[in-house]
């Protein structure tokens, strides 16, 4: 089964074809990031009116990448949620558009799904059940996923994601935007040690995570170097922040691997690419004789390859929708 995918959420303009689930045939990806990084984030509108502009041509190209013709594809596939609304209404109502031209049927994909299913292109041998770790810009959850389909919250951010602190705490050491390589490799030229950051405990839902006081705690240790005149160690307090980071999610895991007794991990999500954090789930995972799944890099940030092979499970799971589909800002990736 050949699906052609499209993603569209923030501000990567992307467009796949995979066959069955688990072969890439073509992955095409255009960034907005340098036009943002003028502005220091993402901003919405502009983000919208960019996809608009290139997701047409990005499809020509997609299909033309994998070799194949309109009439070869059997599905279409679109991530409908979660996402900033108005560049998630640009993909879907472009692959609403190219499913009833095409006459074949149309698949909505849950974003956070994707970044999941981004390791079933990567490792041929990954299957559920499994933990999962995503987090990412917008997101940040562990999720016992039961099968292809069938995927509980665990644990989740109660404020801000994993990936916005790093560009907020980037962005207040003067890093560009994306502020996740930049902050992976400026902490690598430091063992840290220098910054005492704080540690967030939900009570009741040991599961659950907050980043809010440690984004603020980096703001506010860097403008108080900047008001009183006092150097700032930006290495050393990239690093305290990163370890800081990985000190919330990678304990959690651990935890949530212990409670399902599930012996597979898989990450998922932008901030899956950053080293200190891959190399904690490697360590841990590797004492508990846990199987870790760390997707390649290029399969961390958002891209169209993932939406199509979830695409592929949820069809077989007899997910489709009719062009009402509408596209949402927020939604569980349970529901």
């Amino acid at each position: 089964m050949i699906i052609l995918a499209f993603e569209s959420s923030c501000d990567e303009t992307a467009v796949a074809v995979v066959r069955n689930g688990r072969e890439l045939l073509a992955d095409a990806i255009l960034s907005q990031a340098d036009m943002h990084a003028l502005y220091g984030g993402v901003v919405p509108e502009i983000a919208s009116r960019k996809h608009v502009e290139a997701i047409a041509a990005l499809t020509d190209s997609a299909l033309a990448q994998a070799g194949i013709t309109r009439r070869e594809v059997d599905a279409v596939a679109v991530t409908y949620a979660p996402g900033l609304i108005g560049a998630v209404l640009v993909g879907v109502s472009f692959a609403k558009s190219v499913a009833y031209a095409l006459g074949v049927p149309l698949i909505p994909v849950h974003h956070v799904r994707g970044h999941i299913a981004a390791n079933y292109l990567a490792f041929p041998d990954l299957t559920p059940p499994f933990l999962a770790l995503a987090i990412s810009g917008g997101n940040t959850l562990i999720v016992d996923v039961r099968d292809y389909t069938d995927m509980t919250i665990l644990g989740a951010t109660r404020d801000d994601a994993a990936g916005e602190c790093f560009d907020k705490a980037a962005r207040v050491l003067g890093l560009p935007y994306p502020g996740g390589k930049p902050m992976d490799a400026l902490a690598r030229q430091s063992q840290g040690g220098k910054y005492v950051l704080p540690s967030a405990h939900v009570e009741g839902a040991p599961l659950d995570m907050s980043f809010s006081g440690l984004k603020t705690a980096v703001v506010n240790l860097a403008h108080n170097a900047q008001q009183k005149g006092e150097p700032l160690d930006a290495a050393a307090l990239a690093h305290d922040f990163t370890r800081a980071v990985s000190n919330e999610l990678v304990p959690r895991a651990m935890e949530a691997l212990a409670q399902t007794g599930r012996t597979k991990l898989v990450a998922a999500g932008g901030v899956a690419a950053n080293s200190i954090i891959r190399a904690d789930l490697e360590r841990e995972c590797q004492k508990r004789g846990v199987k870790l799944y760390l997707p390649p890099l290029r399969w961390c940030g958002d891209n169209g390859a993932m939406i199509g092979a979830q695409g592929y499970y949820e069809y077989c799971a007899g997910v489709t929708a009719d062009l009402h589909l509408n596209a949402y800002a927020t939604m569980d990736i349970d529901k």
